[in-house]
């Protein structure tokens, strides 16, 4: 069935925020074929593109957006076996996320358990390196398969060519790449990948490094993403949301020491930060833990945007908010954490149509 545009579409109901105006032209990709034919036709005809999976991690100006947005809903999953220990996941880049980790669980396939919950679609995970509870998509990602708008065509992607780092990879930030479809490489195993998250291990009642059935894994990783108001829920007002809207920082040696400084001056001089090493002398930092400590705890905001009852890192659509109250909010509270800390928050969710 070929793929029929339509016009003034409107946005916020394609996003898991529930806010954004109208696309000019909203035309849905079923297959891989489509989505690659409809980008490069858009791009012949020079015409401004917004490729759209879930929703799950985007703000859409309440203008919209003037151009083509393409809403890749391409289904196709495919399982292959490597070896008796080993299995390939081939799934295209509209496939529902949760539901596809649900099925590998069921299935005896160990790597993205603790991935559990989290919303969106295949096509998204590479982009962001979505990550939770220990495990990152990168670990068991082998190849990516994408559209190179710059060259006009197809490429095969290696790991290592995808540039993954802490939430970033190679396709963040650019436009060149559409993500087609993505392989997975997981492991057959009634247990999961060694837990490295402190927070899932108290949880379990286990120690970080050991290994539990997949299902106590992901029953673990959805309690606790839940708790935080992080598996959309229409009966729970915070889970309308864009997830964590800003990153968790990663300071240098200087930056951090002058973190440190700045919070024993404000908080005492026996209060200290989370920190987490991050490579080359690096220091994560945790997002949430600044923002309540420089006075926005959880349920902060008069209007109709506000932060999670649950969770600090979320801001939510309380039913009537806009892409403007949002970003209002979302700007008090880096201006708020860089006057206390000196820190600047960084979004997480992909902006279209405006900036912060």
């Amino acid at each position: 069935m070929p793929a029929v545009p339509e016009h003034d579409v409107a946005l916020a109901g394609y996003t898991t925020l529930g806010v954004g105006g109208p696309a000019a032209t909203f035309i849905a990709a079923r297959d891989t074929d489509t989505l690659v034919n409809l980008v490069a036709s858009t791009d012949t005809a020079r015409e401004p593109l917004f490729v759209l999976g879930g929703g799950s991690n985007v703000v859409v100006s309440d203008a919209g957006f003037p151009g083509t947005v393409v809403h890749v809903d391409s289904q196709g999953v495919a399982f292959h076996a490597v070896d008796e220990h080993t299995v390939r996941l081939r799934a295209e880049a509209g496939v529902e996320w949760e539901p596809l980790v649900a099925r590998c669980v069921s299935e005896g396939l160990s790597g993205v358990e603790c991935l559990s919950g989290i919303p969106g679609r295949v096509g998204s995970t590479p982009i962001q390196n979505v990550g939770a509870y220990g495990q990152e998509v990168s670990q068991t990602i082998t190849e990516v398969l994408v559209y190179d708008r710059e060259d006009g065509r197809r490429r095969t992607l290696s790991n290592a060519e995808c540039g993954f780092s802490y939430r970033d990879s190679a396709f963040k930030g650019t436009d060149r790449y559409i993500v087609c479809h993505v392989v997975f490489e997981l492991t057959r195993s009634e247990l999961s990948r060694p837990v490295g998250y402190a927070e899932l291990a108290r949880t379990l009642g286990v120690e970080i490094g050991d290994r539990v059935p997949l299902a106590d894994a992901r029953a673990a990783v959805l309690q606790l993403r839940g708790g935080k108001g992080m598996v959309v829920d229409p009966a729970d007002p915070d889970s309308r949301s864009a997830g964590s809207f800003f990153t968790n920082p990663i300071l240098d040696a200087e930056e951090f020491t002058e973190l440190r400084k700045r919070i024993a001056e404000t908080l005492g001089p026996d209060v200290e930060p989370p920190a987490y090493p991050a490579g080359d002398g690096r220091v994560k930092t945790s997002a949430a833990w600044l923002i309540d400590r420089a006075g926005f705890g959880k349920g902060y905001g008069s209007g109709p945007a506000r932060i999670s009852s649950k969770h600090t890192l979320a801001l939510t659509n309380t039913g009537t908010a806009t892409a403007a109250d949002l970003l209002a909010l979302a700007r008090e509270v880096r201006a708020g954490v860089a006057e206390a800390f000196g820190v600047t928050l960084v979004n997480e969710p992909v902006l279209v149509g405006t900036s912060l």
